[in-house]
């Protein structure tokens, strides 16, 4: 199967309907990478005179922090970037997911996996397969049955197990991104069968953000390019499940000193909003780091330093295209 998604036409004026989105998860405050994402999507929305969404992603409970979510939406209130709707949580859409899910075992595209991480690790070891560190494990397809087949609602709820999604062979996706051209990618080779509701029964980023992405009517994603490997498998499922494929552009990363991606997980740095000075020089530092140049560099108000970077921004995506 080879899946080409070819959206060479930017649709983004307002009557062809432009709806971006942030999509933080709450387990900290945002750091300066996560402003450049959120920045980067806010001006894409604001040029293009479309809708900018607010997205707590709160699936993966287990890690999600207390108060981060507002915290989160205080930070980009002080950042003058205001979102058009009321902030919408993963948690609370447990049951668009659940249908999503079972649209696909209906259609004969899941199967139960017992493997654990170690289980996995072996059997790669013992077919001579390194994962450099850094890099996604390619699920071997240890459970995987020889034809996948619906299963019944009582086996489908066994929350001991995960479900992976059976991927066709050759399963080769092709997309456009607006900021680094033609993007491939070969399914089996770079992952493998992946899973889409975790042992623990909670279901994993990949399903929750093509279902959301859907039912919110989301036409352009503007994120890091972090997320830039997640993308075919997100298109790969919304082909599936019959979903439009919106546009992407994937932003540059914030690095640290040993050339680490910025990340909570890594202990960064909050940004500084305790008042319009500090919230500006953060808005300021995003910008140089999307490549926005021309900027006012005075005294200024937020809203006037965004009007100019909004317009900054459409100069600069032209000159990308």
């Amino acid at each position: 199967m080879i899946l080409a998604v070819s959206k060479l036409k930017n649709p983004s004026s307002p009557a062809d309907g432009y709806r971006g989105r942030f999509a933080p998860s709450p387990t900290g405050p945002l750091h300066a990478g996560s402003l450049v994402a959120a920045l980067g999507s806010w001006l894409d929305a604001r040029a293009n005179g479309g809708q900018w969404l607010l997205r707590i992603e709160d699936i993966d409970t287990p890690r999600c922090v207390p108060g981060a979510d507002l915290q989160i939406q205080a930070q980009l209130s002080a950042c003058g970037l205001f979102w058009d709707e009321k902030p919408s949580y993963q948690s609370r859409r447990q049951e668009h997911y659940q249908i999503a899910f079972q649209r696909l075992n209906k259609l004969g595209k899941l199967y139960a996996c017992s493997c654990s991480r170690q289980t996995i690790s072996n059997a790669l070891l013992a077919a001579g397969i390194h994962t450099p560190r850094n890099q996604e494990v390619v699920y071997p397809g240890t459970c995987r049955p020889s034809q996948p087949t619906p299963y019944s609602n009582e086996l489908m709820a066994d929350s001991k197990k995960a479900w992976r999604i059976a991927l066709p062979e050759n399963c080769q996706i092709k997309f456009e991104d607006l900021s680094l051209g033609m993007q491939k990618q070969d399914l089996n080779q770079a992952v493998g069968d992946f899973v889409l509701r975790r042992n623990d029964g909670l279901f994993t980023y990949q399903l929750a953000v093509v279902v959301d992405d859907a039912k919110q009517g989301i036409t352009h994603i503007v994120r890091g390019q972090d997320l830039l490997n997640n993308t075919a498998r997100q298109i790969y499922l919304q082909n599936l499940l019959g979903y439009t494929t919106p546009i992407y552009r994937h932003l540059p990363l914030v690095l640290d000193e040993h050339g680490e991606k910025l990340s909570k997980q890594t202990l960064a740095s909050s940004i500084n909003t305790k008042d319009d000075k500090s919230a500006l020089a953060e808005l300021r530092k995003a910008a140089e780091h999307l490549g926005l140049h021309g900027l006012p560099d005075g005294d200024t108000t937020i809203a006037e330093w965004l009007l100019s970077a909004t317009q900054a921004w459409k100069k600069h995506c032209l000159l990308k295209t």
